[in-house]
């Protein structure tokens, strides 16, 4: 009975995290403490996972990659590749990607590249940003550091088997995959879309909401009389009144206090509103705005704004700053700017106040577009030694002097003395729903375990796949990480799919090590879907996609990707 209520309650958090319905780091720890409260882990089985060696390794290093995103030298790098030739443009721009992601952390490799890529007007954005995401995927999946899910992966393994992988076990097979893959990928980038941030197209960008102050002039005249049909380069889509929409709105409509008018149009366009009294941009004057600076961003996978609307965060105490537009990929956005839950990748463009380069939660928000938002960067000394420190760190561990968890804490320890980090910066960028998320999906395996369900499973894997062997078992195990990497996320499909690999390797008397490493490349195989992976989130939106999009390239590049992968693993670690 007890195998039953955990495969149920298994898969019912499966449910909520593809509906969406519940934050990963929620669900994980929801399941662990319900399994700790049934008994089937004891509190210092859970505690234990939370401090896991491996776990523990991925956190320094995510920590200390917030030294290493502050060298100029990402800056510097992604400032020079865009230039010439747009198919030379994109080889250089994915495999810089590539070879950077393989040992920084891929989000700040694509965070840099994207404002670089983002401001230049010689080649369309919408002909580099995917191919950047998806480069950084193919070199942060050949070592033990390029990606999290590695991390996630070596730390499962120390849990379950008790030993950790090694920087460069991933690359026998990461290598060769990523070349072939990479190959397919810059020959389908020329059926990307090309969206000209300056193109006539693009009028549909941004949406700007405007309220209407009761004491404004224009109360009690109509869309016609008050001039509001022959604005330059803006276009009044629809009025939001008293909870209702009207669109299209036509030239008799009467004008009432308290209306939202939404505008869309060229932003740029936005000082076209400054001479109609009473009318306020999202709450605040016009000409109050525009005095400031407009700075455009991406919604980070760190932003506690995150399905939460700008009115119930208070976003201008906040950030002292005032959403002017948001966009989402090419969807048009309906109703009041204040009122749409936002999603990470989502852009807005912000007209900001004097300090708001002042406030300490900006890196962990927002990746920056455009705008005159400088960002603290280290100088040339600080810079090269960080850097010259992480690639003795990643040395040692590969030549087994010092472990990777003791070269990064003392790493870490001098960057606190050096003050190159402080420990408010490390407080407020701490990985803690990633914490929760693993240390929770390590003691779930656990009980999986203790309760029998995983022998199940495992039974159920043989059952399925009996007569044809491991090997159709090992194909089933990385279609399991890959479909749940597109539908969740790559670390839940990792966290989600190793205790059935696990099983399923010793169901059949196999070696489990190819079962593990299908797992990993499963997990970091997120290329049909946007919403599974942060760094396709942070490009949807500037690169205007859509779905389609991502299905078009995305398709023959996973296909590639999964052949490799299930070809050259049972090759490189036999069973």
């Amino acid at each position: 009975m007890t195998t039953w209520v955990v495969l149920l309650s298994l898969a019912g958090l499966l449910v909520l995290l593809i509906s969406g319905r519940v934050r990963p780091a929620v669900g994980f720890v929801s399941l662990a403490v319900a399994y700790l409260l049934m008994g089937l882990v004891d509190t210092a089985t859970l505690l234990r996972q939370y401090t896991n060696p491996a776990l523990a390794t991925l956190l320094l290093l995510l920590l200390v990659s917030l030294a290493l995103e502050r060298s100029p030298l990402l800056e510097r790098v992604s400032n020079r590749l865009v230039d010439g030739h747009p198919g030379r443009a994109t080889f250089k721009v994915m495999g810089t990607s590539a070879v950077l992601s393989a040992f920084l952390n891929n989000t700040a490799v694509v965070a840099t590249f994207l404002g670089a890529i983002s401001r230049q007007r010689q080649i369309a954005p919408s002909r580099l940003l995917i191919p950047l995401s998806y480069a950084s995927i193919l070199g942060g999946m050949t070592t033990l550091v390029g990606t999290s899910t590695n991390l996630v992966v070596s730390s499962f393994a120390m849990s379950t088997a008790g030993f950790e992988l090694s920087m460069f076990q991933f690359s026998w097979v990461g290598l060769p995959v990523a070349l072939i893959t990479f190959l397919v990928l810059l020959w389908q980038s020329r059926r990307l879309p090309h969206h000209q941030p300056e193109a006539a197209a693009d009028a549909l960008s941004y949406f700007l909401a405007a309220d209407l102050h009761p004491g404004s002039e224009m109360v009690g005249r109509s869309i016609e009389a008050n001039g509001l049909r022959s604005l330059e380069g803006l276009y009044l889509l629809e009025i939001e009144r008293h909870g209702r929409l009207i669109s299209p709105v036509g030239p008799e409509e009467v004008l009432q206090a308290g209306d939202t008018l939404v505008f869309t149009g060229e932003v740029g366009k936005v000082q076209a509103l400054q001479r109609f009294p009473g009318l306020r941009l999202f709450g605040h004057q016009a000409d109050d705005l525009l005095a400031t600076n407009l700075v455009e961003v991406v919604i980070s996978h760190e932003s506690e704004l995150a399905g939460r609307t700008l009115q119930e965060v208070d976003f201008r105490s906040m950030f002292n700053a005032g959403v002017v537009g948001i966009r989402r990929g090419g969807k048009r956005l309906e109703g009041q700017l204040g009122k749409i839950p936002l999603r990470v990748g989502d852009c807005l463009l912000m007209a900001v106040g004097s300090d708001f380069r002042q406030h300490r939660n900006l890196d962990r928000n927002f990746h920056l577009l455009s705008g005159s938002l400088t960002r603290p960067r280290l100088n040339r000394l600080e810079s090269g030694l960080t850097l010259a420190g992480f690639a003795t760190v990643i040395a040692l561990a590969t030549w087994g002097v010092l472990s990777l968890f003791q070269g990064l804490l003392l790493l870490l320890g001098a960057l606190l003395v050096g003050s190159v980090l402080s420990p408010a910066e490390l407080r407020r960028r701490f990985p803690f729903e990633l914490w929760l998320i693993i240390g929770s999906a390590l003691a779930i395996a656990q009980a999986l375990e203790h309760s029998g369900a995983a022998g199940l499973m495992a039974q159920g894997m043989q059952a399925v796949f009996d007569g044809h062997g491991p090997y159709a078992a090992l194909v089933g195990c990385y279609l399991l990480a890959l479909v749940l990497t597109e539908t969740v996320t790559n670390n839940a499909a990792a966290a989600l799919a190793f205790p059935v690999a696990w099983s399923t390797a010793q169901a059949f008397g196999a070696d489990p090590m190819p079962f593990i490493m299908v797992v990993a490349y499963g997990a970091s195989a997120c290329f049909l879907i946007p919403y599974g992976y942060q760094t396709h989130l942070m490009v949807y939106s500037p690169g205007r996609y859509s779905l389609k999009d991502f299905l078009r390239i995305g398709l023959p590049v996973s296909l590639t990707y999964s052949v490799a992968v299930l070809v050259l693993t049972p090759w490189v670690f036999p069973f």
